[in-house]
C-alpha cells in the first residue's frame, strides 16, 4: 500500500507509535535544528547510533515490533529502528513511513548464515521522510560501532539524498544488492511480514526466540571473530 499524501503520515500508528511517551521525549530530546531536514538529520544519528543494532534478538509480537520497545530494550534491528525513526519523526511533525525491500545481503556472521539458511533479505526495512517537498530514504539501522570493526562504509544521511545500504564495503567486497522493492506502509505491515518470516526464515525465528529467552545474544562478539554484517 503507497501513501500518497505525506499529510497522512503524522499520525500515530500500531507499530510506529509516535503518541507514545518516551516517543515523544526521545523526539523533544533529539530533533534539534531549525528546519524539518536538520531535525530529521539529528534525529536520524540519534537513532543509528544510539542504539545497537542486533539481529539475533527479533522478536516478531507486537510489542516487539513497536518503536517504543527500542527505547525500552536498548537495541533493535532494520524494521525496528526504522520504525523509531519514523515515529520519532512524527512526534516532531515531520510525515514519515515505512519502507521495505528484499535485498540480498553478500557478508553475514557464521550463525546467520546457519540460521537464515539463505543470503536474501525479505522486508528489509527503512524510514521514508518527508523533507523539502520530497520523500527520502533514511536507513538507520548500522551504528557506527558495528560498522568500523565490519569494515563497512556507514551510512551517512543529509536530509536530502537517499540513505540506503552500500553496495560495496571499504574493501571492495560486495555488500548488499535491492532485489526487490515492496513499497510504502503508514505501518509496518506486521501480518504480512509474519508470515512470510515463518515460512522463509523457521530456523531464524526459532534462535533467535532462544537467544532472547536466555539473554547469551553477542552479534559484535561474532562481528569481530568473522567480520561481515549480518
Amino acid at each position: 500500500m503507497s501513501i500518497a499524501d505525506p499529510q497522512s503520515c503524522l499520525a500515530s500508528t500500531a507499530q510506529v507509535d509516535s503518541d507514545h511517551p518516551a516517543v515523544r521525549a526521545f523526539a523533544a530530546e533529539h530533533a534539534r535544528g531549525a528546519t524539518d531536514r536538520e531535525r530529521a538529520v539529528a534525529l536520524y544519528y540519534a537513532v543509528r547510533d544510539g542504539f545497537r543494532y542486533d539481529p539475533y534478538r527479533i522478536d516478531l509480537s507486537p510489542h516487539g515490533m513497536r518503536a517504543s520497545t527500542v527505547l525500552e530494550i536498548g537495541y533493535g534491528w532494520c524494521i525496528t529502528k526504522a520504525a523509531l525513526l519514523a515515529a520519532a519523526c512524527r512526534a516532531s511533525g515531520i510525515p514519515a513511513r515505512m519502507g521495505f525491500a528484499d535485498v540480498r545481503n553478500h557478508l553475514s556472521t557464521q550463525r546467520m548464515r546457519e540460521t537464515m539458511e539463505t543470503d536474501v533479505f525479505t522486508w528489509h526495512g527503512y524510514a521514508d521522510l518527508w523533507i523539502d517537498n520530497h520523500w527520502v530514504k533514511a536507513t538507520p539501522a548500522f551504528n557506527l560501532t558495528l560498522c568500523e570493526r565490519f569494515g563497512l562504509h556507514p551510512l551517512e544521511f543529509d536530509g536530502g539524498e537517499d540513505a540506503i545500504y552500500h553496495a560495496f564495503d571499504k574493501s571492495g567486497q560486495r555488500h548488499m544488492e535491492y532485489l526487490q522493492d515492496r513499497g510504502r506502509y503508514d505501518d509496518v505491515p506486521l501480518d504480512r511480514l509474519v508470515a512470510d518470516f515463518r515460512e522463509r526464515y523457521p530456523r531464524w525465528l526459532q534462535e533467535a526466540g532462544t537467544l532472547s529467552a536466555l539473554g547469551t545474544s553477542d552479534f559484535l562478539a561474532d562481528v569481530e571473530r568473522e567480520p561481515g554484517p549480518a
